[in-house]
């Protein structure tokens, strides 16, 4: 019996080649979110709320927008909104209006906000390597073309939803 269908308990084929490599692909991304967000999780926040982190820090001084922030973010996230005013209790985020137009508002990084990354950087540099390192260099250079031609295919729609919002 095949890995996934051994792991998932499943006795029948796979309707196809297709499916097994889907399932196998949902699989493996939940595996590797599960060991990211308890690496996150020793600091108080979610992998998501990270990855927002991360993108502010990369967005000093000016800071982004909602929408800007949800074009730029791994995994799609449905209410920006609610997960930037966790992070704004948490005081690791400010929050300001733009001096061009007062409608817009901009999220910038706070200090704590900056000091919990760079506590959070060695351990989390180190993720990569801790969850891929077992796999040869052309095999990531393969896995790296593979999932980004799987992706092309699909990308487009969802992001330009996130884009409208």
């Amino acid at each position: 019996m095949a890995g996934l269908k051994r792991e998932i308990v499943q006795e029948r084929p796979f309707a196809s080649l297709e499916e097994e490599a889907l399932l196998n692909l949902l699989r493996t991304s939940d595996c590797l979110n599960r060991a990211f967000h308890v690496k996150t999780r020793n600091w108080g926040v979610t992998s998501t709320q990270y990855n927002v982190l991360r993108i502010l820090r990369g967005a000093q001084p000016n800071g982004l927008t909602c929408a800007a922030i949800g074009s730029r973010m791994i995994t799609a996230e449905p209410d920006i909104t609610r997960l930037l005013k966790r992070l704004k209790a948490l005081k690791l985020i400010r929050q300001k209006r733009d001096s061009q137009d007062r409608r817009v508002v901009r999220t910038v990084i706070s200090e704590a906000g900056l000091a919990l990354l760079r506590e959070m950087d060695p351990a989390i540099l180190s993720l990569p390597r801790e969850l891929l390192g077992h796999l040869e260099r052309g095999e990531l250079e393969e896995l790296i073309r593979l999932l980004e031609l799987a992706r092309k295919h699909n990308e487009a729609p969802q992001r330009s939803v996130l884009a409208r919002e």
